[in-house]
């Protein structure tokens, strides 16, 4: 292409095939530790098949919607750190803190009507999050280190707004996100058409091929001219985007919200994402293999819960299948750089 100055345009350029590179790069299978986390959870698929045989009730339709359900709240926030993870901006510890600040929000405004208090729920997850991806895309702050500092701001903001009392709402427009088209629930619906935007915007935009191009290397993409600080924030952007679709499902679920409505969910999204073989360092992952991620670690907790074990033995196993898929990630990445 030739631009008006006669001078030869960039439409081939070095940055553009890069970009092209990296993000098909996650899909070359056949090195070693791609078989290794192949038969990881190859391994861990049967024994799940194992015990859903043997469990009373697992394989019952009624069951399968809960799993569904299950992965669906868990999901739509993995979805939304995926892109985070791929852009070398490692995990967020405020997950649970953003999803609860904004289910009080969408239930205290409530009178106002639904759309509105959804927009307003959206717009401040997107304004929290999007202010920690400034700081660290621009100013180079250390994503655990601020995350952990924004998770005691907010929690301490939810306690602040709530008075530690449960918050109810003054009208029930949000029964209609309880719904189950075609007996599915609606947030099931959110959650595969999350997953569509994110993987669709990661191969196929140019802010989504330039995470992973970040993701794999900061410094030089830094030095190639790369937007890194405007990326980071678009990242950081949709994942609180997703994190407010999940505090607003939770909260109309719940029908009210409190400073523990959020739960385990900053460890299970994380579990979600790392045992969807997203790389923590970045460079490397996939929404589609995120939602994987999120449906396995839903139906884990799912066969634990129904066999009766206690919540503190369903971490246990999810923190266990991270750390081995965590270690199998690792093998592949420095067998590659070899």
């Amino acid at each position: 292409m030739r631009t008006r100055n006669g001078s030869v345009g960039a439409a081939e350029s070095p940055v553009t095939r890069d970009s092209g590179d990296a993000a098909g790069r996650d899909q070359r299978p056949g090195s070693p530790g791609d078989r290794y986390l192949g038969i990881g959870l190859a391994v861990a698929l049967l024994a799940l098949a194992v015990l859903a045989v043997t469990t009373h009730r697992f394989l019952s339709l009624d069951n399968a919607r809960a799993i569904l359900a299950s992965a669906a709240f868990v999901g739509i926030a993995a979805i939304g750190a995926t892109p985070v993870m791929i852009a070398g901006s490692a995990v967020s510890l405020a997950t649970s803190q953003t999803a609860t600040v904004v289910a009080m929000l969408f239930l205290a405004t409530q009178q106002l009507g639904l759309w509105t208090a959804l927009l307003i729920a959206v717009a401040a997850g997107v304004a929290l999050t999007g202010a920690q991806g400034a700081i660290i895309g621009f100013w180079g702050s250390n994503p655990i280190v601020l995350t952990i500092a924004a998770g005691f701001a907010i929690g301490g903001a939810a306690t602040w707004f709530s008075g530690g009392t449960p918050v109810n709402p003054a009208a029930r427009g949000f029964d209609v996100l309880n719904s189950a088209p075609l007996g599915l629930p609606l947030a099931v619906y959110v959650l595969l058409v999350t997953t569509a935007v994110a993987q669709w915007s990661l191969r196929r935009t140019t802010a989504g091929r330039q995470m992973y191009l970040i993701g794999e290397n900061r410094a030089a993409a830094r030095a190639a001219g790369l937007p890194v600080g405007r990326v980071t924030v678009l990242a950081w952007a949709f994942f609180g985007a997703c994190v407010s679709l999940t505090g607003v499902f939770l909260a109309a679920f719940n029908t009210s919200a409190t400073v523990t409505l959020g739960g385990t969910l900053t460890l299970d999204a994380i579990a979600a994402v790392l045992v969807g073989g997203t790389a923590i360092a970045g460079g490397r992952g996939s929404a589609v293999r995120t939602l994987g991620g999120a449906l396995l670690i839903a139906a884990i907790s799912d066969v634990l819960l129904l066999r009766g074990y206690s919540t503190g033995a369903q971490i246990l196993v999810k923190g266990l299948l991270v750390l081995v898929v965590v270690i199998a990630v690792h093998v592949r990445t420095t067998r590659g750089q070899r």
